[in-house]
């Protein structure tokens, strides 16, 4: 599969790939939020600083080359208000998204992950999943606001983050 477009975007968000010289706002937004993301997030429970934003970019760096996920800053008025990206799978697509603490409830994550999943099928993606712990309903709203089906539940791998059930649902939307 090819990769996709380094930037999205419709009349509201903008998806660009993380890039090092984001370094320094990654590392604020994230850090910012790392109680509120922490929550649902094991990468952010125990905070996010500097050390974990140089360790994130040089990871998605090599796996944008490598195919394997494809990470990109959500930008709202112009600013990073959080991040979201695609897990290649052989026989579909993953979407996954965090949001600011400051910028939640105003659809933001719901059309980065419409732009996302509009991008995967036109990869040739049969379908794209999304899946979220049973607890976590802000991130089951975006799937159920796209015409996703819930397709199961799961066992959740450990470590599990503070609010997280040990439950992940999971959510599929076959191509058009």
């Amino acid at each position: 599969m090819e990769a996709p477009a380094e930037t999205l975007a419709d009349d509201v968000v903008v998806l660009r790939r993380w890039k090092p010289e984001q370094l320094e706002t990654l590392a604020a937004v994230a850090g910012d939020s790392a109680a509120h993301l922490g929550a649902w997030m094991i990468w952010a429970t125990d905070g996010y600083g500097r050390q974990e934003a140089i360790e994130f970019l040089e990871h998605t760096a090599k796996n944008w080359v490598d195919g394997k996920t494809y990470d990109f800053a959500i930008f709202a008025d112009g600013e990073v208000v959080g991040g979201t990206g695609m897990i290649t799978h052989p026989d579909r697509i993953e979407i996954g998204y965090w949001l600011s603490r400051h910028h939640t409830g105003r659809g933001l994550v719901t059309r980065a992950a419409r732009l996302l999943a509009d991008e995967a099928f036109r990869l040739g993606a049969p379908e794209v999943e999304i899946r979220h712990d049973e607890n976590n309903v802000a991130s089951g709203a975006v799937p159920a606001r796209l015409g996703f089906t819930v397709t199961g539940d799961e066992a959740a791998a450990p470590p599990l983050a503070p609010a997280c059930s040990g439950v992940n649902r999971i959510w599929r939307l076959k191509r058009p």
